[in-house]
Formats: C-alpha cells, structure tokens, sequence
C-alpha cells in the first residue's frame, strides 16, 4: 500500500505543481482574469486528482488481490491527496512570496472593480466594500493563502476519493 500511495502521489504533486504553476504564470503572461484564473486552478486540482482514482484502482487490482473496502480507499485516496495539496501549497507559497508578491494587492484591485461595476445601491455597495476589506487582511499572507490552497484541495481530494472508494470497492 504504500509503495502505491508514494508512487500516485508523487505524479499527482508533479500534476499539481506543474499545471498550478503554468495556470499562474501562464494566465499572467496573457492576462486572464481572476475568475477565469480560479475555474483554470479547479481544473488543475481535479487533474492531480485523477491520481487517487487510478491510485485505488491499482492497489485493488495489482496489490489486494482484486478487493479494496471503502474505508481502505478513503485512506489511500486522502494519502495521495495529501501529496497533491503539499504541490499546491508549496507553488501558491513561492507564487505570492516570489514571483508575485502583490498577488493579494492585484486580487483586492480586482475585486474592487468588480463591485463597483456591479449594481449595488450606495449603501449595498458601502457594505460590500467593508466586507472585502475586512477579509483581505488575512489574504496578504501567503502563509495563510497556501494554508488554504492545502485545505481547498483536500477537501476536493476527500470528495474525490468517496467517489473513486464508493466506484472501486469490492469485498
């Protein structure tokens, strides 16, 4: 089991640093915007993801004699989940501390125009302005934002291997 955690994980970290990196740096180069930038990040998170499908599914197959429970499915699917959420984090980290320290600014002025072109009455508009501003505080530390990439994507990769051991299971 845990040659074949190491060895899934280790394509799905390669997946998700890759793809995350090219999102970033690509997406900066042509100009994308953020909403645009976010479905392209999903998009990566579940391609890294694949590797907990065909991580259980070769477990099953080639390692457990054709059988894998639920349960066993779940720990393998978060294990090599876990890989892909440490890629994740570790590219957003140097993306916001290195290659674009003023990420959180970029993000806030974005945010800005968009509700300022939305149609919110003055006092609506007052209130979502407040309501940006009071959690783009904790956004300025790419600690913190890599803390949540590793959650976002575990939470994914948790979603995903329910599904892979709910697909693959066999007693």
């Amino acid at each position: 089991m845990k040659n074949t955690i190491v060895k899934y994980g280790i394509y799905a970290f390669i997946t998700a640093s890759v793809l995350f990196l090219a999102g970033f740096l690509i997406g900066k180069q042509i100009d994308l915007d953020f909403n645009t930038m976010a479905v392209f990040g999903y998009a990566s998170m579940v391609l890294s993801l694949v590797f907990v499908y065909f991580g259980i599914k070769h477990f099953r197959d080639n390692i457990n004699d054709g059988k894998v429970s639920l349960s066993k499915a779940l720990a393998i699917g978060l294990l090599i989940s876990l890989f892909s959420a440490v890629g994740f984090a570790i590219v957003d980290y140097i993306y916001t501390t290195s290659i674009n320290p003023n990420f959180a600014a970029e993000y806030k002025e974005y945010s800005m125009t968009q509700l300022t072109e939305a149609n919110f009455s003055a006092e609506e508009l007052k209130t979502k302005i407040e309501e940006l501003e009071a959690s783009m505080g904790m956004m300025e530390s790419s600690s913190f934002l890599a803390f949540v990439m590793f959650g976002t994507v575990m939470i994914i990769g948790f979603i995903i291997s329910l599904i892979s051991g709910l697909i693959l299971q066999r007693k």
